[in-house]
């Protein structure tokens, strides 16, 4: 596989991520790892029958420094964001933890002929200040104040952990996509382990919340992380690094496209500075 073909399938998953607001707004009531460990357990199961159709349940035969990598990196990151929207507000938590792509252009610098160029650096910060700008049009911020730091270094530690588990999967380059799966079913686990632990347990209610989360599993929280896999490993890190500002925004066209929002200046400018960012990154 060519790393262009490698970028193309790894920008898949940023797709899917587009579609996360409002799949779980969807889901209705659910509690955070309640709902994590369904979608994961869900996920999992998408990659075993990948790994029934292709080389068979050995590939989830993984060495343990491979389990620690990608549960490390796929329960860690959720585990620190439930924690930072718990003892922060969610508007400064969620930009804190949002600086993963800056941070994944930026650590793409150790990768061998990682290549790191200005461009690179200055298409992430544009991509940045446009979910600055989106964040802010949304309304909520109330200041950074001292009270909530533990929930903005925990906010800070999701996003570091997401940047160097996507990073270094090029270190795991030869352990199959399809072992993504045994990340997902012991992520599974371990949430529902902290769900019974910290949560009240409430399911889904009717059809349209169960639908919402079997899409979730299957999209944004199953073929997606397969496709990151694969785009991480094969593709171009800075240039995957700088286009998952789209997330985000895309994120919110679909609400917006749904009734869930409405348009805005400080999104259109948002939009703006994220597709410039990307243009700025791709030149030669």
């Amino acid at each position: 596989m060519t790393s262009a073909a490698a970028t193309r399938i790894g920008l898949l998953a940023i797709l899917l991520w587009a579609t996360l607001a409002v799949l779980t707004a969807a889901t209705g009531q659910v509690p955070p790892f309640l709902l994590t460990a369904l979608t994961f357990a869900i996920g999992g199961a998408v990659g075993v029958g990948a790994a029934l159709a292709g080389p068979g349940l050995g590939v989830l035969k993984q060495r343990p420094l491979a389990y620690l990598h990608g549960v490390g990196g796929l329960f860690g990151y959720h585990f620190l964001y439930f924690t930072a929207l718990k003892w922060a507000p969610a508007a400064e938590a969620g930009l804190i933890a949002y600086l993963w792509p800056l941070l994944i252009v930026l650590l793409s610098a150790f990768l061998p002929g990682g290549g790191l160029r200005r461009v690179h650096v200055i298409g992430a910060l544009m991509g940045f200040a446009g979910t600055v700008v989106l964040l802010l049009g949304k309304g909520g911020f109330t200041g950074v104040e001292a009270r909530f730091a533990p929930g903005y270094l925990a906010a800070f530690a999701c996003a570091f952990i997401w940047s160097s588990y996507s990073v270094a999967s090029r270190h795991f380059a030869d352990v199959p996509t399809q072992a993504v799966a045994g990340f997902c079913l012991a992520t599974a686990v371990l949430a529902g382990l902290c769900h019974l632990a910290l949560e009240r347990t409430v399911w889904p209610s009717g059809a349209l919340e169960w639908a919402a989360v079997a899409l979730l599993g299957i999209g944004p929280v199953g073929l997606a992380f397969y496709t990151w896999d694969i785009g991480m490993k094969r593709g171009d890190v800075r240039l995957l690094g700088v286009a998952s500002y789209a997330a985000p925004v895309l994120s919110t066209l679909l609400l917006v496209a749904t009734g869930f929002a409405a348009p805005s200046w400080s999104l259109a400018l948002a939009c703006a500075l994220i597709v410039g960012g990307a243009f700025v990154a791709t030149r030669r």
